[in-house]
């Protein structure tokens, strides 16, 4: 039987950490790749991007904020998760600037800083009625944030006694005229939300690894591209030892939504089948910034082919650089 550790090294210090319920929200409006392509919303070509595995993206409407996708997302949780309330609500956003709620041009007429502390969670909290619910933000960790909420979750529950569960959401969209391309990925406006509970869900959180380069949050697409194999090498090896697993251990390896011959060479390298390689949104939704893996895992978890007691790795990489990991355990 495997050893498990947690991130402080106690033994089983997670074993409390479930997963519960996956949910996404996607911008309203559906593009293809060619028409983005001629209203000037791509860096590369069309053509070079549909070879990468790429076809649609989806863009909020002018009037549709990231907190529209965020309480999107909750909303489509499964019903009842949020029935016995929450104990924390941690939001992840790539792009705190983005005027989440909308009121970025607030402040630029009224120079008043209070309108750029329009806190999300803030006002989620209070929509949703989770008045025992403290709020905690995370907006430094680029596309790994949604993995490295779950990691938050779990210590939090694991250091909180008396907490019985934790909201995690994520939430990005570009401002209006942005690029819709970052290191060569097509980008789609979304959000995803699920819980994190002591009691037993769908999968048990085993473990989570986090890897930091601060040197390198100026890089390039073509220096981000460069580091991606050494840097997710790296993170799995130390994910496994962190765990007590091997690779022979996992199941299902289950990415961001990147450029599709990436996981060719990538599944060559960590000595795995491709098959186990699991994104299937990749050409519908592209690369959703944090919430792809509530999009894939919730895909695989449909799809029928999980078993009680096979593992599933969560692996992303974003700006930062941050590269996160999160092990999972199928439970029912």
């Amino acid at each position: 039987m495997s050893h498990f550790m947690s991130d402080t090294g106690s033994e089983d210090g997670l074993a409390q950490a479930h997963l519960h319920g996956l949910a996404h929200a996607l911008g309203h409006r559906k593009s293809h790749l060619a028409e983005s392509e001629t209203a000037g919303l791509l860096e590369s070509s069309a053509v070079d991007l549909l070879s990468s595995g790429f076809a649609w993206h989806y863009r909020c409407e002018d009037d549709q904020s990231a907190y529209d996708l965020a309480l999107a997302a909750v909303r489509a949780l499964p019903e009842g998760s949020l029935a016995d309330g929450a104990d924390a609500i941690i939001y992840s956003t790539c792009l705190p600037g983005n005027g989440n709620i909308g009121t970025a041009e607030t402040w630029r007429s009224s120079r008043d800083v209070r309108h750029l502390m329009e806190f999300p969670a803030s006002h989620l909290q209070a929509e949703l009625e989770l008045d025992r619910a403290v709020v905690i933000g995370l907006t430094q960790q680029g596309c790994t944030g949604f993995l490295g909420s779950l990691r938050l979750a779990s210590s939090l529950l694991a250091s909180e006694p008396e907490w019985e569960r934790v909201l995690c959401v994520t939430a990005d969209r570009f401002p209006p005229g942005s690029v819709y391309e970052q290191s060569f990925n097509l980008i789609s406006d979304g959000a995803a939300a699920c819980v994190v509970a002591r009691s037993p869900g769908t999968f048990r959180i085993l473990g989570t690894h986090h890897i930091t380069n601060g040197g390198m949050a100026a890089a390039t697409g073509e220096e981000s591209i460069g580091s991606y194999f050494s840097y997710t090498q790296l993170l799995v090896r130390e994910t496994l030892r962190r765990t007590g697993l091997t690779m022979a251990d996992i199941d299902w390896i289950v990415p961001q939504n990147t450029n599709a011959a990436a996981w060719k060479i990538l599944s060559r390298m960590l000595g795995i089948d491709e098959n186990q390689v699991h994104m299937p949104s990749l050409p519908e939704s592209a690369h959703a910034i944090s919430s792809d893996h509530a999009i894939n895992l919730s895909d695989l978890t449909a799809s029928g082919r999980l078993r009680k007691g096979q593992r599933v790795m969560l692996l992303v990489a974003g700006h930062g650089l941050n590269w996160q990991s999160t092990v999972l355990e199928v439970t029912a």
